[in-house]
């Protein structure tokens, strides 16, 4: 007994001896591939291409967009449309082009540096419009979903992707302002208020869904994410713009390829990683990787808003930060000026909220304050009202 007690115990020591990292050569591989996101839009809206390469994940950057290149969109009858990098940020966009659905498109990208890219010609397919986005609150959660089908039965394979947008207040209110011109506590002024903000956040994930075994183009209720209740988004109003994509046979495998690689390959039992068989490829060099499809469709797009009064409260909301609220005093129990090394000689440390009255006719004693951002929540959004808010 002795024995096998000594054993498993050199065994329970030498274990973490055993272990060394694994460090794949893909980390620090200097390689950096094309990758082309977007659709040839046929309709009446704008098509916009983002276009980038990918980085190192032992590196700091994020993004690296493609600058300089030269984008056209190319119809088998020699018709050319270009897309142009206004911003200097990688998006390469044209104004609504209107397509013909009697001819195939593809896009050809010239680098700066020369490298020319042609994606397949591909057929106009036909996108039906979005019949209604909805919602449901199961186990705390707002979940949304999606409704569409196709009466011609021609769809079959869908994508989506969507923008949030919501109206959302900092923890505390702020009546007040550090006037630096006379480094005096004075009102806000209009415009100047930090209380109510809106934030967007645009889709990451791959919505996808087929109907092609299913006997009628249907899709009833496909899910698009779900929202936690206690989320600041559905706190005051919240919206979400969904735009639908119909898709082919290739390029639904495609997408869903890199939906199973993207967010089913947590555990042993998902998914094996596959390869990207994307329809960009080098011209010069067909057996480079290039990461995208190019589909063109007309895109159908729908937006609704959910306020609060239609979702259950049951608790407060979640906030990003631990809020408290504390009091500056002028002259406090032992006679130090608060306000003055608190609100004034630290500028944009804590930020006055409300005013400390006295009983007597003296006014103001000093101010309540908080950290900026349980305050002002310009930190996290906008103050601005979208254009499309109602």
């Amino acid at each position: 007994m002795n024995r096998l007690y000594l054993l498993l115990c050199v065994l329970i020591f030498a274990l973490p001896c055993c272990r060394k990292p694994y460090n794949p050569s893909v980390i620090s591989s200097p390689a950096s591939y094309l990758v082309v996101e977007g659709v040839i839009n046929s309709g009446q809206d704008s098509t916009i291409v983002r276009i980038s390469k990918t980085v190192s994940l032992a590196g700091t950057t994020t993004v690296n967009p493609m600058l300089g290149a030269t984008v056209n969109v190319e119809s088998d009858q020699q018709n050319t449309y270009p897309l142009i990098d206004n911003n200097s940020n990688g998006y390469y966009g044209a104004a609504p082009l209107n397509l013909s659905a009697s001819q195939k498109y593809r896009l050809r990208i010239v680098t700066a540096e020369g490298k020319q890219y042609l994606s397949d010609f591909v057929a106009v397919k036909a996108t039906p419009p979005i019949d209604s986005i909805g919602f449901t609150v199961q186990n705390k959660n707002v979940k949304l979903y999606i409704n569409t089908h196709d009466p011609a039965n021609n769809t079959h394979n869908y994508r989506w992707d969507y923008v949030e947008t919501w109206e959302f207040h900092s923890m505390y209110q702020s009546y007040y302002v550090l006037d630096p011109s006379t480094n005096t506590i004075v009102h806000r002024r209009p415009g100047q208020g930090v209380y109510y903000c809106f934030n967007t956040h645009a889709s990451s994930n791959i919505l996808l869904a087929s109907t092609t075994k299913l006997t009628q183009d249907v899709v009833y209720q496909s899910p698009l994410l779900s929202i936690p209740i206690t989320s600041e988004k559905v706190e005051i109003k919240y919206s979400i713009l969904v735009r639908q994509y119909a898709l082919n046979t290739d390029a639904f495998n495609f997408y869903q390829n890199l939906q199973k690689n993207n967010e089913q390959l947590g555990s042993i039992f998902d998914s094996q990683p596959s390869q990207l068989n994307g329809n960009i490829h080098n011209v010069n060099d067909p057996t480079e990787p290039v990461i995208g499809f190019i589909t063109v469709t007309n895109v159908q797009s729908k937006r609704i808003f959910i306020s609060n009064d239609a979702i259950p409260k049951y608790t407060v909301p979640d906030y990003p930060y631990q809020c408290e609220e504390d009091t500056a005093l002028y002259a406090n129990k032992f006679g130090y000026n608060d306000v003055q090394n608190i609100l004034i000689n630290q500028p944009l440390t804590d930020v006055p909220t409300f005013a400390v009255m006295a009983t007597s006719p003296t006014g103001i004693i000093g101010y309540g304050y908080s950290t900026p951002g349980c305050v002002d929540c310009t930190l996290r959004g906008s103050p601005n009202v979208p254009a499309f808010w109602k």
